[in-house]
């Protein structure tokens, strides 16, 4: 059955195969946000596992795997490069190498999947094998080397509107990684006969089945609070300019009672993004009473930077009460490296200076006198799957402060927004965004768009906080349910083995 549906076209060797892979994975990458083209996957995926299973020797397959690795990173992760432009004059040198380098260490993730699914029986056993082998490395890509689970391929479903709502409930039960899987099962559908693609359509249609019930079912009421989002549009080349820092600081007040002003005295808190004040509050007692004046009876959720004890940066959020009192501080815990940090696993490429930041001690939800509780996501953190919250203090809303002025008009920030609409979906908890350059937006806790700010625009956009959901089936079981799905795919597959006294072999 494999050979009658599955190899109609010879598949190349040598070079010609790797470079196949390649093109695959750019076609595959054509499926993630921004663009969706989720069809490209039905084409990149079986073209992948053909490569797989036409390999002489399991070394092949992996290498193989890498090629599309590395065509679908370098195509997903180009906009890595901006950050860097904006410092050429540093770190000029690093331009031609930063996206292939990172795609380089991201690729072998689904290097290893691919050699292990060298040994599966062509067909089924073969597309289960691989589900369940890129799972498990998604999973292990989100610890690895401080992680950096960007753009798991469950992420495709996260269209814009209402066709993007209905295709993220599921998120709910078993998160990005389950969708990951259930997205490289219909992905491999060309492959596998007529009974088992109905069996993928079914599977399909429960899946939006349920994407319709749950967004049909009644929201309970929210809270009586107004939550203003403050975009101050700096360019990332001005936000450190010790020249503009006044003038930049005297923007964000601005804007916050342009943003105060339209509450009409009912309950609000402002929202800042990530260092987006420059002053050091900690220390600095005006600086905090100026904010506390502009948001008027507003509490105010402040990012900035703050120096510890030993004297390390912390990247940080600061909710300000009546007169610039302190309520309460969050530190990032997941901090980008050799962006944010130095990492001790990569010795001598020095690139932060000093060490970088000092991380913090993991998420925490921050209690703030009359503001439900509050889980704090600062940038990078957004993409970490079930790491969001503290769930023994589970909050009632998500507030997700961000500077992606690094990565320009470009599909970073694009995914990053992606990203973090799923974590709604997944905790069952609306979240509101505020970031420096755009996008910010708010979600309800399905994922729903309620509002955004485009961008590169400067402006305030202020919505009602939404009202919380019950405890999502995901949010219990987190990573260790989607683990468990993806070894049992994996057991599945390898159950039958390839017969290797066979000439594919």
């Amino acid at each position: 059955m494999w050979r009658r549906i599955a190899t109609p076209v010879k598949i190349p060797f040598g070079w010609r195969a790797d470079g196949l892979a390649v093109l695959a994975g750019v076609m595959s990458a054509l499926a993630l946000p921004p663009l969706h083209v989720v069809p490209a996957l039905l084409i990149g995926i079986p073209v992948l596992l053909r490569l797989i299973q036409a390999a002489p020797r399991p070394a092949i397959a992996a290498r193989r795997g890498w090629w599309f690795g590395i065509g679908l990173h370098v195509a997903g992760l180009y906009w890595v490069t901006e950050p860097i432009l904006i410092e050429a004059a540093r770190f000029w040198w690093l331009v031609p190498f930063a996206v292939p380098a990172l795609s380089a260490v991201l690729a072998v993730f689904i290097a290893v999947p691919a050699a292990i699914t060298w040994y599966a029986r062509p067909g089924w056993n073969a597309v289960v094998t691989l589900a369940g082998a890129w799972v498990l490395a998604d999973l292990a890509r989100q610890f690895f080397a401080s992680g950096f689970p960007w753009n798991p391929l469950g992420s495709v479903w996260e269209f814009p509107g209402r066709a993007g709502d209905i295709m993220i409930q599921v998120a709910s039960l078993i998160g990005v990684h389950g969708m990951t899987l259930a997205t490289l099962l219909l992905a491999s559908l060309p492959l596998l006969s007529w009974t088992w693609r109905a069996c993928g359509m079914a599977m399909l249609a429960v899946w939006v089945s349920f994407g319709l019930y749950r967004l049909e079912q009644p929201m309970p009421p929210g809270p009586d609070l107004t939550v203003l989002l403050i975009q101050g549009n700096v360019e990332q080349g001005q936000k450190w300019d010790r020249a503009l820092m006044v003038s930049i600081f005297r923007r964000y007040l601005d804007l916050t009672r342009q943003a105060v002003a339209t509450t009409d005295g009912r309950p609000a808190v402002g929202v800042w993004p990530e260092t987006a004040s420059a002053a050091q509050l900690q220390t600095d007692g005006p600086a905090r009473e100026a904010i506390a004046e502009a948001a008027g009876d507003a509490q105010a959720l402040i990012g900035s930077v703050r120096f510890d004890s030993d004297d390390r940066p912390r990247n940080s959020l600061f909710a300000l009460g009546a007169g610039g009192v302190i309520e309460s501080i969050y530190d990032k815990w997941h901090l980008v490296p050799f962006g944010e940090y130095q990492p001790d696993w990569l010795p001598g490429i020095q690139v932060v200076p000093g060490g970088g930041f000092a991380s913090g001690p993991g998420p925490k939800t921050l209690h703030i006198p009359g503001v439900p509780p509050v889980g704090v996501l600062i940038c990078y953190e957004a993409i970490f799957s079930h790491q969001v919250v503290d769930e023994s203090d589970r909050p009632a809303w998500m507030v997700n402060v961000t500077n992606d002025a690094w990565f320009g008009n470009s599909a970073g920030p694009r995914q990053h927004l992606a990203a973090a609409r799923l974590r709604a979906v997944e905790e069952g908890l609306p979240l509101l965004r505020a970031a420096n350059t755009g996008i910010s937006a708010g979600f309800d806790a399905r994922g729903h768009e309620l509002g955004r700010l485009a961008m590169q625009t400067t402006g305030v956009l202020a919505l009602h906080l939404p009202p919380q959901l019950a405890v999502t089936l995901y949010a219990r079981l987190g990573l260790a349910g989607s683990g468990a799905a993806a070894c049992l795919a994996l057991i599945m597959g390898l159950l039958q083995r390839k017969n290797c006294s066979r000439p594919v072999c």
